[in-house]
């Protein structure tokens, strides 16, 4: 094992500009990956709670059969549907009076002109234009408002921040992949004749090969260590600052699951830089054969 770690540093050093040059692209790999890895989980977060907050409003007429109404929207027609509570027209009038105190004053409304309203959760913020269009078209239902296009445009740029930032990560892993073969053939080449010798004398591929693999496996550990010193005291840094300014936004700040999150990374840059420094090894020693 000396033998094999020293013939990895050699190698290192011999090819310092490209050992450099792959390091810092799987490391730029590392922090983006990690930094929509967290992204992703937070905009998860987001989504639940807005899943928890989201619903369809449903204002009856007075002619409404409201039992039957409930009874129709609790049922297996409406799997989209998690709860639903009735608002009576009292309970918003008193609802309406704590920012219009007026209402309930003497020269205040004699009669109550709020309808009988609906509360519909939902299980998914995406449901809701469906679920509004179907519970509309219900006898006794006057109208329906869920807060259409905000709940839209809000999922539509989750799904597009994710998609984006996955297809960027995609295209650094192959751009590091391709570094660490060009870095590991350049290293082998130069040592061509060191490696004609051993296998003259009998050396097995397995033997040739290794300090490159363990140059892959070094160059792995290295950038995930940087990217997860990098990433952990900075992204709770963006954390707290995000707290003091938006209070009410849900996010991720469990050190244990950001650990979890950092010790994937770590994982993801061993067997990138293993799996490369293999994959150009054989190639090669195949091409001498």
């Amino acid at each position: 094992m000396s033998y094999q770690l020293r013939q990895m540093f050699l190698a290192i050093r011999g090819n310092l500009t490209a050992t450099f040059a792959t390091l810092t692209t799987m490391i730029l790999t590392l922090l983006i990956l990690g930094a929509v890895s967290l992204l992703t989980l937070n905009l998860d977060k987001t989504l639940s709670s807005l899943e928890n907050e989201v619903e369809v409003s449903a204002f009856l007429l007075d002619s409404a059969v409201t039992p039957d109404l409930l009874k129709t929207l609790q049922s297996k027609t409406f799997p989209e549907i998690s709860s639903v509570l009735l608002v009576t027209k009292d309970e918003v009038r008193k609802e309406m009076a704590k920012d219009l105190p007026s209402i309930l004053e003497g020269s205040g409304l004699d009669l109550n002109p709020f309808p009988n309203t609906l509360k519909i959760k939902l299980n998914h913020p995406e449901d809701a234009p469906k679920v509004a269009k179907r519970v509309k078209a219900l006898a006794g239902v006057e109208s329906v408002e869920y807060g259409a296009g905000y709940i839209e445009n809000a999922v539509k740029i989750i799904g597009s921040v994710r998609y984006i930032g996955y297809g960027l990560v995609l295209i650094l892993l192959l751009n590091s992949l391709f570094n660490i073969l060009n870095t590991v053939r350049i290293a082998m080449y130069a040592r061509r004749q060191e490696i004609e010798v051993m296998r003259l004398l009998g050396a097995k591929r397995s033997f040739i090969r290794a300090p490159y693999l363990l140059e892959g496996m070094f160059l792995g550990i290295l950038a995930g260590g940087v990217s997860a010193a990098a990433l952990y005291p900075g992204y709770f840094a963006l954390v707290k600052q995000l707290a003091q300014f938006l209070p009410a936004l849900p996010l991720l700040n469990s050190p244990k699951q950001v650990w979890i999150i950092l010790g994937i990374l770590l994982g993801i840059g061993v067997s990138m830089g293993v799996f490369g420094s293999a994959f150009a090894a054989n190639r090669y020693l195949r091409e001498l054969e």
